[in-house]
């Protein structure tokens, strides 16, 4: 710690006795204060009472320049993503280069006077500059190197650049919001296990967790996991979604909202080994209802996001996707696509295009038959409904036609999929009859089955992929880059 010595001065007859009383922790805390009070580049930039007043301001230099009089620094504490221009006179500070490294940490005093640059606004005239922290000339983020693909390299510095400052404040901004939106509807917010026996879809694509090296003394799998920490398999979940629906049967409407693990190995643009997952399970509630809430749900967040995060969302309009705030905006007006699974594939096979994986009734539908459908088709957020049960989840409610199940996808322009869910199967025949045809154990499952034998209700859920949903909102395209540390294949930071 820097102290202050004209502070320590100041204080009458200090003492610093062995048993560290209330009044000299007291008197530390004065001298610490004094050093490190200071204020927030937003308030500066936006309390119109800061104006002609003295100041501190702390931060780090993200851009400088020299002229034959001034010397000019722009300073970013993290507080905003604009940065508070400080003007360094000659007069003042003869040789100013020692304060206009790039990276560098300052405390900078001085007044905030009106900006005599053309754009208006806000300036600190420096009197007193102390540095923090240097930074030598060999700082990563050179202008001619900050490309996304080179930040991804280093994740624990690319947060100090303008698009990873405002990925993270819009991050911020939209948990908050996905919490506002449910508090204010009656949902419990619940916290499901993140270590579980369960892979819940069955797609046997979990992480292992384990204490146990592997020993070739184990003649079984079953006899290695026995002698394990649990005494069984267990993974990192995949989904929070049974044991949601084991709350929404006691409170109605719930909703998770944390990490979640798969071990697919994609390594495309939209897949992470580790993402955040929010899912809602409502009790009550049929397929179109389950639709729409999730289209309540989508306008709240970018409207709110739209408003609470403006300067970012203007950044990412004008850097990453032109005409992003018109599309959010037309989204609000719109009412959202929806068509069947049966329909999209007549649409699919008849509209032309050349896709590198067919369509035909029973596919799973790929990424580009996604983008084609909410961009050219609809232009604009479609659910589409329906889907045949053999490549959907065992809990999806089976509909009377005995080929499909009540579920849906919300597929967004720009993304894909953002949001899957469906009608949960609430009679317990059909439910034994789906995991029988998938060869599952219904002794495994027997806790979720009592759901179906005890008082069980319509009901059905949804999950909305985070990171994705930061993606539509940013216009950024790699889900690596609106994460902090990516869990990919082959790559852990």
């Amino acid at each position: 710690m820097r102290y202050n010595i004209a502070v320590f001065a100041s204080l009458p007859n200090p003492s610093f006795d062995k048993d560290r009383s209330l009044t000299n922790r007291a008197f530390e805390y004065a001298i610490i204060e004094e050093v490190m009070k200071h204020t927030d580049i937003y308030d500066a930039l936006n309390d119109q009472a800061l104006l002609n007043t003295q100041l501190t301001v702390c931060g780090w230099i993200r851009s400088s320049r020299e002229s034959k009089s001034v010397a000019f620094v722009e300073l970013n504490d993290g507080t905003t993503l604009q940065r508070l221009q400080v003007v360094l006179n000659k007069e003042r500070f003869p040789e100013p280069a020692p304060f206009l490294k790039l990276g560098m940490a300052l405390k900078i005093k001085g007044q905030l006077i009106p900006s005599q640059g053309k754009n208006g606004g806000v300036e600190l005239e420096a009197e007193q500059i102390d540095i923090l922290g240097d930074c030598p000339p060999e700082y990563p983020l050179q202008k001619k190197r900050t490309t996304l693909d080179y930040l991804r390299t280093i994740p624990h510095l690319r947060l100090r650049t303008n698009t990873f400052n405002a990925v993270f404040r819009v991050r911020s901004v939209l948990a908050a919001t996905i919490h506002e939106y449910f508090q204010a509807r009656h949902y419990v917010y619940v916290h499901t296990p993140i270590i579980t026996a369960s892979d819940c879809e069955g797609a046997g694509e979990m992480f292992r967790v384990t204490t146990l090296p592997w020993n070739s003394e184990f003649k079984t799998e079953n006899d290695y996991f026995a002698n394990d920490f649990f005494g069984q398999k267990a993974g990192l979940s995949v989904s929070g979604q049974l044991e949601g629906e084991v709350c929404a049967m006691a409170f109605g409407k719930i909703y998770t909202f944390g990490p979640s693990f798969r071990a697919e190995n994609s390594n495309t643009p939209r897949h992470v080994a580790e993402f955040w997952h929010v899912e809602p399970e409502i009790a009550f509630a049929e397929l179109p209802d389950i639709i729409e809430i999730i289209e309540d749900m989508i306008k709240y967040l970018v409207e709110n996001v739209l408003k609470k995060s403006r300067t970012e969302i203007e950044f990412f309009d004008k850097h990453y996707q032109n005409g992003l705030i018109e599309k959010l905006e037309r989204l609000l007006q719109d009412k959202f696509g929806v068509v069947t699974y049966t329909e999209a594939v007549d649409m699919l096979q008849k509209c032309g295009e050349k896709f590198q994986y067919p369509v035909d009734w029973g596919c799973d539908l790929q990424t580009e038959h996604e983008r084609y459908l909410s961009e050219v088709a609809f232009g604009k957020p479609v659910f589409v409904t329906d889907y045949p049960k053999e490549i959907k989840s065992f809990y999806m409610k089976q509909n009377d036609d005995g080929k499909t199940v009540a579920a849906t996808d919300l597929l967004a322009p720009g993304v894909g999929e953002i949001i899957g869910g469906s009608e949960r199967e609430a009679n317990l025949d059909k439910l034994l009859q789906a995991m029988q045809a998938r060869d599952m154990s219904v002794e495994d499952y027997h806790d979720y089955l009592d759901l179906r034998r005890f008082g069980s209700v319509p009901h059905g859920g949804f999950g909305l992929g985070f990171e994705r949903m930061l993606m539509y909102l940013t216009g950024i395209e790699n889900i690596r880059d609106v994460i902090l540390y990516p869990r990919v294949v082959n790559k852990i930071f």
